[in-house]
């Protein structure tokens, strides 16, 4: 049981598009187990692999109220996207203390690595979906606060810049 240091934003490893994963290894395993634990520990629902200095495409989300329901994906990809659009206040350890409300599809078909080194097609919504979006966006070098507008997200960094002097 590892909880794993978050990087600190403006760290650009965050910036960096993450590598795609070949295979389901030990290792691979290993590092999902780390995050789990890192996710746990935060509290939150769901951690990218960019997010603790791995450049690999791996997320682990867990939205069930019961923190039971474990989802360890390697490469995933969104398939589909509802049209109905649901607002969640997003947060990231990379930037504590800050939020923004962001509009994201209700629901998901994402295609993604299993921990069997399956291939499979699942379909998320509410919480869940919000979580998986997030952490692609993160494997592919985004922030939560790239989805706002230019005065929201200039605003919000405005103050988390403040913050850390």
């Amino acid at each position: 049981m590892t909880v794993r240091r978050c990087l600190p934003w403006p760290d650009p490893r965050l910036r960096r598009p993450a590598e795609a994963v070949a295979e389901i290894t030990n290792e691979i395993r290993a590092i999902w187990e780390d995050m789990i634990d890192t996710m746990d520990a935060m509290p939150g629902v769901g951690l990218a692999a960019p997010q603790i200095g791995i450049g690999l495409q791996l997320a682990v989300v867990d939205a069930s109220d019961t923190r039971d329901r474990r989802i360890r994906m390697a490469n995933p990809t969104v398939l589909d996207a509802s049209a109905i659009m649901n607002d969640h206040e997003e947060a990231s350890p990379n930037l504590p203390g800050f939020s923004a409300k962001v509009s994201r599809p209700r629901g998901v078909a994402v295609r993604f690595m299993d921990e069997n080194g399956l291939y499979v097609r699942r379909d998320f919504v509410g919480l869940e979906a919000t979580s998986v979006q997030h952490q692609i966006d993160h494997l592919q070098g985004k922030m939560y606060f790239d989805r706002l507008s230019k005065v929201k997200r200039d605003m919000l960094l405005r103050k988390a810049r403040k913050a850390k002097t």
